[in-house]
């Protein structure tokens, strides 16, 4: 527990929620079920405690689920895994996502005990809407925010994959009620820049909203692995090795920005990964935050080594410079 005092933490949009840079994404503790659960490999109770123990100890306090992770799989498996930490727990924060597809804005309200169920009676510390479309408009959506917030089953609201002119709408609508958006949460990395260009970045600044970047390693191509060996993507499960990326023709465009992170990691004495991750986190100041998962023991300890440096100014830039000219092409 020693290297969480070592951690700063950011506040989160203008919550009184003080979190760290890098979050535990759970989507991997879906159990295999559900459509989106088969994505990742089915990890045992022990590993899933083993990530969360080792996430806390290196000072990563909040971890984000949802329910469409294995319809409420991952959200069991992180509750029953803080539930056998103990006190070494206490201070850890939730967040998770209602699934609006087919859906109203009334469902927010109606299944929130689905999820606090889910959870084993833990406090949701942010509640996000997971994506825009549902049977209900963005308006309504806030004001069942806004119940759910003002009856104290939620402590803050969010969104994910928000563009910018609905994440101004939810912002307008829940400040209505007197409560603020806290944050967007959005695929973001160093070969997904799109916020930068499409005004989400630009409206999550002037509105003191904290972007949650998610695929922030682009499903580990941004660790250099695959690079280095591409037998490793036959290997891999799910339908990730059919992305773009993985294929030949992916892995060659990526390579200078693969090759620079390597020179970098020797530099720092860290890992492709961990530089990725600190350009995330740093590039934009406080604004950004991100979200890797980790499916065993070793991803969360490269997790948390990622907060324990920062990259140089000029390291800054020099990184920014070769994603642009790899994004280009």
């Amino acid at each position: 527990m020693e290297l969480q005092t070592k951690i700063k933490k950011r506040r989160l949009g203008s919550s009184d929620l003080y979190v760290s840079a890098l979050g535990l994404g759970c989507w991997q503790f879906s159990k295999g079920s559900g459509l989106v659960g088969r994505f990742w490999p089915v990890l045992d109770e022990n590993d899933v405690r083993d990530i969360v123990r080792k996430s806390l100890e290196g000072g990563i306090n909040w971890f984000d689920t949802a329910e469409v992770y294995g319809k409420g799989k991952s959200e069991e498996a992180l509750a029953n895994a803080l539930h056998a930490l103990g006190n070494q727990a206490d201070s850890a924060l939730i967040a998770t996502k209602w699934w609006p597809l087919f859906r109203t804005a009334n469902s927010l309200t109606g299944t929130i005990e689905e999820r606090l169920r889910a959870l084993q009676g833990r406090e949701i510390d942010l509640y996000q809407i997971h994506q825009p479309f549902s049977f209900s408009g963005v308006r309504a959506q806030m004001h069942a925010m806004a119940e759910l917030l003002q009856s104290r089953k939620i402590r803050h609201a969010g969104v994910s994959n928000f563009n910018a002119a609905k994440m101004r709408e939810a912002h307008a609508a829940l400040g209505e009620h007197g409560f603020p958006l806290v944050s967007n949460q959005v695929k973001y990395s160093l070969l997904d820049r799109r916020i930068e260009e499409n005004g989400i970045l630009d409206a999550a600044k002037e509105l003191g909203i904290t972007i949650i970047a998610y695929s922030p390693l682009e499903q580990g191509i941004l660790s250099g692995k695959f690079h280095q060996n591409p037998e490793l993507i036959r290997n891999i499960t799910g339908p990730r090795k059919y992305m773009p990326q993985f294929k030949s023709a992916g892995l060659e465009k990526t390579r200078p920005l693969i090759d620079l992170l390597a020179r970098l990691a020797d530099e720092y004495g860290v890992t492709s990964s961990q530089i990725a991750l600190n350009w995330t986190i740093q590039f934009h100041g406080d604004t950004v935050l991100a979200i890797p998962g980790a499916s065993k023991v070793r991803h969360a300890e490269e997790n948390i080594g990622a907060l324990q440096f920062e990259l140089s100014p000029a390291h800054l830039r020099q990184i920014d410079e070769v994603s642009r000219e790899v994004n280009a092409r």
